[in-house]
């Protein structure tokens, strides 16, 4: 049997974690998660929660350069959705009205990306895949992305990015993020993104069959919900609530803010009701997760996590398609035990 090692960075509560050993199992490969890091307590409550022991890193700034090799384990594939916020449309708006930095400026989150760098220059695994927000791609008029891909190239072979939309594989969600995907050496073919399932969606699929009514929404907050939603179409900024029915084949982007906004996904209640909150575990089904996933007892924090997760579904698919280039294409994978 195949075997592989990976680590998890900026791990959250583990879906790319999830949909890595989702394909591994489906392509009959043994593989051992060796690292996981995430410097969120809440996090790293539900991951451990979840996933059996592993070695764990909280803060991945305390990996150096001179400490590499002593604390990161050899592995085969490198996972890392970095931090988004200072990419981010909204966290950039958000940024620039605090006066506060943001892309590489950011040094708290926005040079995070440096350190996998770091990493995978040191450790060079078979391969890696990195996620983050579409707008990556657009930060600083592209800049920014090119800067990463500068570094990248300079160790690994990284085809172009690739913007794929959880929609498109198999999940009741519009959500775009971008990926980037590397490989230790370039076979003799070039490394193909997934295409879209074509699986038919729908929002019906992934709601509970009863759920409490706490989850709707107060009269009050729904005619706030209203009255902001004219004013912002006044001004043409276009942001505001939408209603999604269980026929419709998607809801809106949920984020790690959803319930808080006033952007959020409402479902739709019936004629002269007021509609409600999607439930944490509902948040969830729009990622991917599976049902056996133990999300946190306390609301504020699942929503703040499932908002923040990678759409399971298409990391999964991006993962078999790796486990064919890499295994198909070349007999060059080391061999872990």
């Amino acid at each position: 049997m195949k075997t592989i090692k990976f680590i998890d960075l900026f791990a959250g509560v583990g879906g790319m974690r999830i949909a890595l050993e989702r394909s591994a199992f489906k392509n009959n490969i043994s593989q051992k998660c060796v690292l996981s890091c995430e410097i969120d307590k809440r996090c790293r409550e539900v991951y451990q929660n979840n996933f059996l022991d592993n070695d764990f890193v909280e803060d991945i700034k305390s990996i150096n350069k001179k400490n590499i090799h002593k604390i990161v384990p050899d592995h085969d594939v490198l996972l890392a959705g970095f931090p988004c916020q200072p990419f981010s449309n909204a966290g950039v708006v958000q940024r620039r009205y605090l006066n506060r930095p943001h892309g590489f400026s950011d040094k708290k989150q926005g040079n995070l990306i440096f350190n996998v760098i770091d990493i995978l220059r040191h450790k060079k695994p078979s391969a890696f895949i990195l996620e983050n927000v579409k707008n990556l791609g657009s930060h600083n008029k592209g800049r920014t992305l090119q800067v990463i891909l500068k570094e990248l190239r300079k160790d690994f072979y990284v085809p172009d990015p690739k913007i794929l939309n959880a929609k498109d594989f198999g999940l009741p969600q519009k959500r775009e993020r971008i990926y980037i995907i590397g490989f230790k050496k370039k076979k003799s073919t070039e490394f193909n993104y997934p295409t879209p399932t074509s699986q038919r969606t729908s929002v019906g699929k992934i709601l509970e069959k009863k759920v409490s009514k706490e989850y709707t929404i107060s009269d009050r907050l729904w005619t706030g919900h209203k009255n902001r939603k004219i004013r912002n179409l006044k001004r043409g900024a276009g942001f505001g609530y939408r209603l999604s029915k269980s026929n419709e084949p998607f809801t809106r982007t949920i984020t790690s803010r959803y319930a808080k906004d006033g952007s959020e996904c409402l479902i739709y209640q019936g004629k002269n009701k007021n509609p409600r909150f999607l439930t944490p575990r509902e948040c969830f089904r729009l990622q991917g997760f599976p049902e056996s996933f133990k999300i946190s007892k306390y609301k504020t924090h699942a929503y703040q996590q499932a908002g923040n997760a990678v759409p399971v579904n298409v990391v999964t698919k991006i993962c078999d398609n790796i486990f064919n280039y890499i295994f198909t294409t070349s007999k060059n994978l080391k061999k872990t035990a």
